[in-house]
């Protein structure tokens, strides 16, 4: 089965075209709650998206989810999911989190109206991972790699791949038969970590999603024409790849995981 591709955008225009060219999940990206103080200073995507943008973009959508990352949990939890739903979003994903209490108000919140979506990024939610998935319901988990490379104190995010820790929590997410994804890729040929070798273990690990960065497209520096011909082109070229992957031996497996962490270490070492 190929990897759901998500990508996030409150522009119409680029929502429409990510969609007709076979993404999968359109996002809306509402948390603001702490992000600006976690990630100070580094080149990540702050997005300034509003609640209101999900009834712009859900018309345009023809074949894509829509996906609405709220804000973590506090005071107006409820009240924002109430809204989320009500304007419609399929998923609902929540950051944040570090203990199975919190996963159980944001379930109970939605009551089952909506898929919802785990974003497992901080280091307190890997510590309680086992305790959090004994909560009944949770539909998916994606492993955040940027916060949780922060949690842990890495130089680059793609570490956690590399030492071991997303393969770890991969084996407790398949052992309670949970959907899962983890971090996100540039365009095929791309990438400090190139794509390829990412999708790799995508695959080995069994993951079922994954981000297309700002790296695959930013469309704040690119023509609406310029948009097309790299959704059109670039995911293609992903679905391409994932069919090379289908005919991967384990041993060709153990080679790109062993080059992920000699690149990754190779990257470390000039930061």
């Amino acid at each position: 089965m190929p990897l759901k591709l998500m990508y996030i955008t409150n522009n119409k225009n680029v929502a429409y075209i990510a969609d007709r060219n076979g993404v999968d999940r359109v996002w809306i990206d509402l948390e603001t709650l702490g992000k600006e103080e976690r990630q100070k200073g580094l080149n990540t995507v702050k997005s300034h998206h509003r609640i209101t943008d999900i009834s712009v973009i859900k018309p345009v959508l023809k074949d894509a989810e829509l996906l609405v990352r709220i804000n973590p949990i506090n005071k107006n939890t409820e009240k924002e999911i109430e809204e989320v739903i009500q304007r419609g979003a399929d998923n609902i994903m929540l950051p944040m989190f570090k203990t199975k209490a919190e996963v159980e108000k944001f379930l109970n919140y939605i009551n089952g109206r909506t898929k919802n979506i785990l974003l497992l990024e901080t280091r307190e939610s890997v510590e309680n991972l086992e305790e959090i998935l004994s909560v009944k319901g949770i539909d998916e988990v994606h492993i955040g790699l940027n916060d949780l490379h922060l949690a842990y104190k890495k130089k680059f995010m793609f570490e956690l791949l590399a030492d071991g820790l997303v393969e770890k929590i991969c084996k407790i997410l398949k052992d309670k038969n949970l959907k899962f994804g983890f971090g996100g890729i540039a365009g095929i040929g791309k990438g400090t970590l190139p794509a390829e070798n990412i999708l790799a273990e995508h695959y080995r690990l069994e993951s079922r999603a994954v981000i297309l960065s700002r790296s695959f497209c930013n469309c704040d520096e690119k023509s609406i024409e310029e948009v097309e011909h790299i959704f059109c082109q670039g995911v293609r070229q992903i679905r391409d790849y994932e069919n090379r992957l289908l005919s991967f031996t384990k041993r060709d497996f153990e080679i790109n995981r062993l080059n992920v962490k000699k690149i990754v270490n190779k990257i470390i070492a000039t930061m």
